[in-house]
């Protein structure tokens, strides 16, 4: 049986506000194996945005062990953090963070630029865009999109360093129901085709389907 890409064990993280503190995750374990579509969901405040930031090292616990690919996340440096982020982790938010005054190319290349020159990812950033279904908007500057189309390109972003895990926080939240269909459909078919390993936060239980694997968080513990 193969090692799982992500694992966690009693991962605790305290957030102080003021002289009040909150435990937002309350000894949290779960493994994410390759190919999982992974759907974390809860009400609001139960913790899922803190457990993504965990999963995707844009935050360190206070206690608990968390590997990726059976390294210790938590015992490396903040270079090398950084490091691992750009070429094995993938992330997509409500916002879709473009760069305005950047083409739907231009924009999904930014993150592969940091690691090799534009004429190596530009190839690559056009099959991004085409996975997504954006083969004919590679020119189109962010306003010249509607908000599932740019969502696609903040797909197409993430995907272009080839990540182990792509993390999605409630992708859907500022999308129609329309748009939110087919940014789903694109998640579906990246994970069936693809063998793309995905990480999803959700409130919608309508999208819970999609998942092969769900947990549902309760006040920073899994329920």
């Amino acid at each position: 049986m193969a090692d799982p890409v992500i694992r966690v064990e009693e991962i605790i993280k305290t957030y102080v506000m003021g002289e009040v503190k909150v435990r937002a995750l309350n000894g949290v374990t779960l493994t994410i194996d390759e190919g999982d579509f992974f759907i974390i969901t809860g009400r609001n405040g139960s913790g899922k945005s803190t457990l993504l930031h965990q999963l995707g090292l844009l935050d360190r616990p206070d206690r608990g062990m968390i590997t990726l690919q059976n390294k210790n996340v938590l015992k490396i440096s903040e270079k090398q953090r950084s490091a691992l982020r750009l070429r094995e982790l993938g992330y997509i938010f409500q916002e879709y963070a473009l760069v305005a005054e950047l083409t739907a190319l231009e924009n999904v290349m930014l993150p592969a630029m940091m690691l090799e020159p534009s004429r190596v990812c530009r190839p690559r950033a056009k099959d991004s865009l085409e996975k997504v279904g954006l083969k004919d908007k590679v020119n189109n500057l962010p306003r010249q999109l509607s908000g599932g189309e740019q969502q696609k390109v903040a797909i197409a972003r993430a995907l272009i360093n080839n990540p182990s895990v792509l993390f999605a926080d409630e992708p859907t939240a500022n999308l129609d129901s329309i748009a939110a269909k087919e940014i789903l459909g694109v998640f579906k078919a990246l994970n069936e085709h693809d063998n793309h390993t995905i990480v999803m936060i959700t409130h919608e239980q309508d999208e819970t389907h999609y998942a092969n694997r769900l947990i549902n968080l309760a006040d920073g513990r899994i329920s």
